[in-house]
């Protein structure tokens, strides 16, 4: 059976409270959505996408109301946060209450919360009145869907419907900043610039780096990859070593002897984002055994593709 892929909410309420998983769209990149104080249903999620039960999720909620439902205190921290952001791509770790199974937070004290910026969405957690748990919408560790058709493509025999909003406008995850200690840490970056967010509450610490007890999604080491090889540098130094089989993905740049994909011919760096998920899924499907690829600029949401784009290459 493949998925149903429309814009039926009311469908997507009936399965959700059922127990089933639903394909939803953010402005960030497509979620695999379970009611998230169902932990059956959570646990559906890890078995549809095999991903392992140490990495969390992060729970999609209809407003900033919501919030004070699920956490033991929202800081102050976290309520300029949510003022400034939400709707929109930033995920806010608080310590959790009872009513979060420990199977959302893979048995941590605390939980990922964020509203998302997409009106078919929103208007799905406003009818469903259940906060949801959701990662993106593939198989664990694979590159993440910006189209409805990706999920479709990936896991349309093992859900039932896939909500279709369009193209992910943002087209990187949510960036995910830890409240719940003494002071705000970044533990993902993503689309919210770490700028912003330093406008907003001052300097913030930023720790990135993965383990094999993730403190949020997003933190392993290697993560967001093709099946391909991913070669990360400088284009002219990798092709010094490589000529046969390859595929380029440039920001900007024009390779004419090579398939070759620009991320943004005029070096838009929202606009290599919105295309970054979707360029690499192309040329992983294509001929070639190896993709080479080139960090953007490394300020504003570019250092979140930066940051994918060696994940994608981590071996």
């Amino acid at each position: 059976m493949s998925a149903l892929i429309n814009t039926d909410i009311s469908h997507a309420c009936q399965l959700l409270k059922a127990g089933k998983l639903v394909a939803i769209p953010t402005e960030t990149v497509y979620g695999l959505a379970a009611n998230a104080l169902d932990p059956d249903a959570v646990i559906r999620i890890f078995e549809t996408k095999n991903r392992p039960s140490f990495d969390p999720l992060i729970v999609h909620i209809a407003s900033t109301d919501d919030v004070a439902k699920y956490v033991q205190e929202v800081p102050p921290a976290a309520r300029k946060l949510m003022e400034a952001f939400w709707p929109g791509p930033l995920t806010i770790v608080l310590r959790k209450n009872d009513l979060i199974p420990d199977a959302v937070t893979s048995g941590l004290p605390t939980v990922g919360m964020r509203m998302p910026d997409h009106p078919l969405t929103l208007s799905l957690l406003r009818e469903v009145q259940l906060p949801l748990a959701a990662p993106s919408a593939n198989p664990f560790g694979y590159i993440s869907p910006t189209r409805a058709s990706h999920v479709a493509d990936q896991l349309g025999e093992s859900i039932e419907l896939i909500l279709d909003g369009g193209h992910s406008q943002i087209g990187v995850e949510s960036t995910i900043i830890d409240c719940s200690g003494t002071k705000p840490v970044v533990l993902r970056l993503g689309g919210t610039s770490l700028e912003s967010l330093q406008a907003v509450i001052g300097d913030v610490e930023v720790n990135t780096r993965g383990g094999s007890s993730p403190a949020a999604p997003g933190m392993l080491l290697s993560h967001y990859a093709p099946k391909k090889k991913l070669l990360l540098g400088n284009i002219h130094d990798l092709l010094h070593e490589h000529h046969e089989n390859i595929s380029i993905l440039s920001f900007r740049d024009q390779y004419h002897s090579y398939r070759n994909i620009r991320l943004s011919a005029s070096g838009d760096l929202h606009e290599a984002a919105r295309n970054l998920f979707t360029a690499l899924r192309v040329l992983d499907g294509e001929t070639g055994d190896v993709i080479l690829a080139e960090p953007v600029p490394d300020h504003g949401i570019g250092r979140a593709i930066n940051d994918r784009l060696r994940r994608a290459a981590h071996r």
